[in-house]
């Protein structure tokens, strides 16, 4: 059996069967029960400081700024 046909033998059994599971424990992941309030936080990032600038001392979005 050429080296080809190795690879292709394993892409169609044992590799696509490990992708199916990541996929499905990546779904599961994310509808996990108590997810809904991170996943509404971060939704809502874009508009935390809609009316005025973010009070001095906060940390940004990167760490930058705050107390030093």
């Amino acid at each position: 059996m050429d080296i080809y046909s190795l690879f292709r033998e394993f892409a169609d059994s044992w590799a696509l069967l490990a992708l199916v599971l990541v996929f499905a424990g990546v779904v599961i992941w994310a509808f996990r029960p108590g997810s809904r309030k991170v996943h509404d936080d971060v939704a809502n990032i874009p508009f935390r400081h809609e009316d005025r600038p973010a009070p001095a001392g906060t940390t940004g979005a990167r760490g930058q700024g705050g107390a030093r």
